[in-house]
């Protein structure tokens, strides 16, 4: 008896607020009559984008409210409102989530006011769910009524504030878009880390060794003491650009992973990073190995928070995550330090970010001061 009772006790506060909501709405039909008339008089025409903005806020409260209650997260889709005024206009005329935001509205203007319904009921069902369910021990059956009127509110809110296929759609076409930019972006830093890696490194110590080699050449007949010592040099000059060859092909696709897979070389990366680190894996040990695009992406994601805690976290431990999931991997870097990581910090986030979004993964940060500080990316592929 009391669950329903705090259970009917949450449904009418959500609908109290919806109707709260509701009564705004009606208020704001003054806002939409004074941008009408100045679209119709042009002078007002700027009013257009503005508006719709405001509109957009008050669909994204609502998906808010509705996400609370039914633990459903209702996605967006707008395109952004900027640049010229023109441009302003024509998109907030032509975006499709304007369409669907001012449909919502109309029609929560009538079932906005659902709490009309819900009100009634309380005592009736305290009365006769308190001697059905209290004194016969029956399962309730006003109450939950008003559970139920909420949980309409909600599917309708559902589905008048679901984005249309069109919209998303083009939401998807603008997030590729900004992906495919940002990945042409890492791309051209890759190839000119890798340029600058081997002409400063490996290429210097080759001409050195080829330099050193040809003075031995000359000196053996009549100095074979110099020679012997400049083609020492030699040796220590190749074994020198041999290991910042070995460097840059690291960057590019550590052999480490080709060697061990990734779970083996999460583990030696955690293993010599100076820090006590866990890592634990869910059905990564066995199976089909991922492809080795998404393996070097997960291997550098960790690589690089492993980084970011030793340098910035002043912890010394820390966790790592990997799970398979049907239709991807999930990774999962987590430490208890001060928190407060900014990916405009310089501190390799953005780098994170590019790297996984040119695979069409997703990343989330959570930092906030005084830690934990988690990272959890998403990598797309086929097992």
């Amino acid at each position: 008896m009391w669950t329903s009772v705090r259970r009917a006790a949450s449904a009418t506060a959500h609908l109290a607020v919806s109707a709260a909501m509701a009564f705004g709405m009606w208020i704001f039909v003054t806002v939409l009559e004074i941008t009408a008339i100045g679209v119709v008089a042009v002078v007002g025409i700027w009013l257009l984008p503005e508006t719709v903005l405001i509109i957009r806020r008050i669909a994204g409260a609502k998906r808010s409210l509705t996400t609370r209650w039914t633990g459903v997260r209702i996605p967006e889709a707008y395109r952004p409102i900027t640049g010229t005024m023109r441009q302003r206009i024509t998109t907030a005329v032509r975006d499709p989530g304007t369409f669907t935001d001012l449909r919502w509205m109309v029609a929560y203007w009538f079932y906005g006011a659902l709490l009309a319904l819900a009100l009634p009921l309380w005592p009736v069902g305290l009365v006769v769910d308190g001697v059905w369910g209290g004194l016969l021990r029956r399962n309730p059956v006003v109450l939950p009524l008003i559970v139920r009127i909420a949980d309409l509110e909600a599917d309708w809110s559902t589905a008048l504030l679901k984005p249309s296929p069109k919209a998303q759609l083009a939401a998807r076409v603008e997030e590729l878009a900004a992906t495919r930019a940002d990945a042409i972006s890492a791309h051209g830093a890759e190839l000119r880390r890798i340029e600058r890696d081997l002409h400063d490194g490996a290429q210097a110590n080759l001409v050195a060794l080829s330099m050193r080699i040809g003075l031995a050449k000359r000196a053996y007949d009549r100095d074979p003491e110099t020679a012997r010592k400049l083609l020492d040099e030699a040796q220590a000059q190749a074994e020198t650009a041999l290991t910042e060859l070995r460097q840059v092909v690291r960057g590019i696709h550590p052999p480490i992973l080709s060697d061990r897979g990734l779970v083996g070389a999460v583990r030696a990366l955690a293993a010599s990073s100076g820090l006590r680190v866990t890592v634990e894996d869910d059905g990564l040990e066995e199976g089909v190995r991922a492809p080795a695009a998404v393996e070097t992406a997960a291997y550098f994601v960790v690589a690089e928070a492993l980084t970011n805690v030793a340098k910035y976290s002043g912890v010394s431990r820390a966790e790592v995550r990997l799970v398979r999931f049907r239709r991807g991997l999930r990774i999962r870097v987590r430490d208890e330090g001060r928190g407060g990581a900014d990916e405009k910090g310089g501190s390799g986030l953005l780098g994170m970010r590019r790297r996984v979004a040119a695979l069409d993964g997703s990343m989330e940060v959570s930092s906030p001061v005084g830690g934990p500080t988690v990272i959890e990316a998403e990598l797309p592929c086929v097992w």
